[in-house]
């Protein structure tokens, strides 16, 4: 990763747009049985709320796993994306059977987009792009305000103290030379914005979002993906109801590189 060039960047949205020349999201949630954690875990709390006839929103769609994978299924599906590298690898994969809608656009401003217009809203990337409190909290009343009264909307984080273990996996030498504040052991949120689980939690409850769910999303998967990818089938279908029954647990929740959170609007 080009660090000196993403420091370049005069504003959030250049940062994503240039992060995301570098950064392969098209393969990040599919290259191994590992990196598919996340979204087995995430679509299978999707699931618990999408209903038949729903119309979803991807908010921050990257290169448009989930979408793709709804709009598959039958689903309305409408995406927003803010980098050009991702808007070019979603578009390459849309096909005419879908009912499919991708706009090039930011999470702070929704002004396209209907009030109260989609049942499931997903927000699985601006929140950790938006290095402003009150960017943040735009983020998530948008979200908010074209959610349906009775809809649900689903948000993930980066888990900010675990990136130090799985940092650690990658590199002997960071807790020496890490890019983080040495003294409070706060990581320094570039180029991505980190939090940690009481963050997330107030984050959201401040915007007037009741929490249904807090999961950690991929839990050890990126620190153990040698043992996981090595798995055969049976070893990693018994790994995955592991993981499904231990990633609500409050004990275990910070221990995942990704947050996933459900609430509705008050």
């Amino acid at each position: 990763m080009d660090i000196e060039v993403l420091m370049r960047a005069s504003s959030d949205a250049e940062l994503v747009c240039e992060l995301y020349k570098q950064f392969d999201e098209n393969s990040r949630l599919n290259r191994s049985p590992a990196a598919k954690v996340e979204f087995i875990t995430t679509t299978r709390y999707i699931g618990k709320y999408l209903k038949p006839g729903n119309k979803l929103l991807d908010i921050g769609a990257g290169a448009g796993e989930y979408s793709l994978h709804y709009a598959n299924e039958g689903y309305s599906v409408t995406a927003v994306e803010l980098a050009d590298a991702n808007i070019k690898a979603f578009e390459a994969k849309i096909e005419p059977k879908h009912d499919l809608r991708l706009i090039q656009g930011n999470a702070l401003d929704l002004s396209m987009l209907d009030d109260e217009s989609f049942d499931v809203v997903l927000v699985f990337g601006p929140l950790y792009h938006l290095s402003n409190k009150a960017d943040r909290a735009k983020c998530i009343c948008e979200a908010k305000r074209v959610c349906k009264p009775d809809g649900t909307i689903l948000f993930a984080f980066i888990s900010h103290d675990f990136i130090f273990v799985t940092e650690l996996a990658n590199h002997g030498s960071y807790f020496m030379t890490g890019d983080y504040d040495h003294d409070t052991m706060r990581l320094h949120d570039f180029p991505f914005v980190f939090a940690t689980v009481p963050e997330c939690r107030d984050m959201l409850t401040s915007q007037c979002i009741r929490l249904l769910h807090e999961v950690a999303a991929d839990g050890v998967s990126e620190l153990m993906a040698d043992k996981i990818n090595a798995m055969d089938a049976e070893s990693y279908s018994q790994y995955l109801r592991y993981h499904a029954k231990c990633c609500e647990k409050p004990e275990l929740l910070g221990m995942t590189n990704h947050l996933l959170f459900v609430g509705k609007k008050q």
